[in-house]
């Protein structure tokens, strides 16, 4: 087994063992392998251990990537900032985007989504802390943009998405993911069916398992240090 590997089964148990302290079922927990910046060779590694979902940010690097693995049956999740430009090649490529921000570039995804594949998963990026570095609408700009978002069919609604600061303290970390999924119940309880919380990184995914993550994105945990 490769150093990969190994940091890989490692994020599985810690994810395991976070999941039973909290009285929540493991299964209900996703992995999303954070891959940008690692080449192919080190994500085919972590496919072959069993990882089938991968995100990237950048998209000039995962084009270099996506053909190369196209044998490999990965699941492909973007995770970086949406560019009006760029929008069909995500819509062409990738199966999630985490990161939608705005009804332009929803609408952009629905029409450039071809017809042969399945609606594109999508969740909606929340900024909930107000930091100008970070992408990312409102709490008070989420009902709106939901109630635009059912008039198109080749997306799939699937929830909400966020990242506390990078230096907040587990306290604060837990405050802004239980934010989060009260927001997911909210707009339930108006009648949408949101079943996904994209949050929780290497150095936040305890704080975002207990408050209710369905997906974790893990990148230098698995990967090591970025190049």
């Amino acid at each position: 087994m490769s150093r990969l590997q190994q940091r890989l089964s490692q994020v599985q148990e810690q994810i395991r063992s976070f999941a039973v302290s909290c009285d929540r079922d493991p299964t209900e927990i996703r992995l999303i392998a954070v891959s940008k910046t690692r080449p192919a060779s080190d994500i085919r590694k972590a496919r072959e251990a069993g990882q089938s979902a991968f995100a990237e940010n950048y998209l000039q690097d995962a084009m270099q990537k996506i053909p190369a693995l196209q044998d490999c049956g990965i699941e492909w999740h973007f995770i970086g900032r949406i560019q009006s430009n760029k929008t069909r090649i995500i819509a062409e490529n990738f199966s999630w985007v985490h990161t939608l921000a705005n009804f332009k570039h929803a609408r952009r995804l629905h029409q450039q989504r071809p017809e042969t594949l399945p609606p594109l998963n999508v969740c909606i990026q929340l900024n909930l802390t107000g930091e100008q570095s970070k992408a990312g609408i409102l709490e008070t700009q989420l009902l709106p943009l939901l109630e635009k978002l059912t008039d198109l069919p080749h997306l799939r609604l699937r929830g909400l998405m966020t990242m506390p600061p990078a230096t907040a303290s587990a306290t604060q970390q837990h405050q802004v993911f239980a934010q989060l999924k009260r927001l997911r119940d909210d707009m339930n309880q108006q009648g949408y069916t949101l079943d996904t919380l994209s949050m929780g990184m290497s150095g936040d995914m305890q704080a975002a398992i207990c408050e209710g993550a369905t997906m974790v994105r893990i990148g230098t945990a698995i990967f090591g240090s970025r190049t």
